[in-house]
């Protein structure tokens, strides 16, 4: 596989060192960046209205505040045409930066800069459960700023795409399992360009045939557009996708370059 960077992938103390190729045209650049979580409460605690409401007719203080450091000093760029698996354990960071990068999260310190519109797909994509297949494709379509005529030229190719049971796509989404959810949702997202598509975990439930179907969709939206970031806790997903793998340990960035040395060296530290 292509490499992203000239340099060859590195395992150190310290985070990699940022190596520009003046030959390829940088699409996301993320530099020094620090995403913290301000959490309030703790023990019995919770941080619902209700108890905040509580805690003012009581003239009761806001309860403790701890801050959780998720994202520690990341700085990579990201190039037009590329495909990034982001790896790591639970709680290292994957989600969070992805987040950051579609401007979801504000950096506590250092910056994201993307060339055009990022766009995440999660297994939490913003359908309506209340709604329909069908009605969601349209609602979903017209939110990516695709028109009703574009929406319907796409239609059936969506339907397909997803490959729900015989009239499901009329059924409220509450009656889908999670694999037919993330389905609709990840062909519903590649109905359209996208200029930096960030999937997180979106692809972890389906079978082998719809992995195949979105490689090949994954392929061509890199073809097509700017970047493909990809989340999975499925290496074999990663490996047959991407092009580089970001290793996130603990917010930092561990290990960066080629899919075959990254995931060959995380497997061994995790054992898996």
């Amino acid at each position: 596989m292509a490499k992203a960077l000239k340099e060859k992938a590195t395992v150190n103390d310290a985070q990699p060192e940022v190596v520009l190729d003046p030959t390829r045209e940088p699409i996301v650049v993320v530099d020094g960046l620090h995403i913290v979580y301000r959490v309030y409460g703790g023990g019995g605690n919770k941080g619902s209205a209700a108890t905040a409401l509580m805690r003012v007719v009581r003239r009761e203080g806001r309860p403790q505040m701890k801050e959780v450091h998720a994202v520690k000093g990341v700085s990579f760029v990201a190039y037009r045409g590329d495909a990034i698996g982001v790896i790591g354990t639970n709680g290292s960071g994957k989600s969070t930066l992805l987040k950051a990068i579609a401007g979801l999260l504000p950096p506590a310190r250092g910056g994201v800069y993307t060339d055009g519109q990022p766009s995440l797909l999660g297994v939490n994509a913003a359908l309506m459960k209340d709604l329909s297949g069908s009605r969601n494709i349209t609602l979903g379509c017209l939110a990516m700023g695709l028109n009703m005529e574009e929406t319907r030229a796409r239609y059936e190719e969506i339907v397909k795409f997803a490959d729900l049971k015989p009239g499901f796509i009329e059924y409220p989404m509450s009656t889908y399992s999670s694999g037919m959810g993330a389905r609709l949702r990840f062909a519903i997202a590649a109905a359209r360009t996208h200029d930096v598509m960030l999937i997180d975990e979106a692809l972890a439930t389906g079978d082998a045939k719809f992995k195949r179907r979105s490689k090949a969709k994954i392929d061509e939206l890199r073809k097509d557009a700017g970047a493909v970031f990809l989340v999975a806790h499925n290496l074999d997903v990663i490996e047959e996708t991407c092009n580089r793998v970001i290793w996130l340990d603990e917010g930092r960035i561990h290990m960066d370059g080629d899919p075959d040395e990254v995931i060959a060296a995380y497997t061994e530290a995790s054992g898996k």
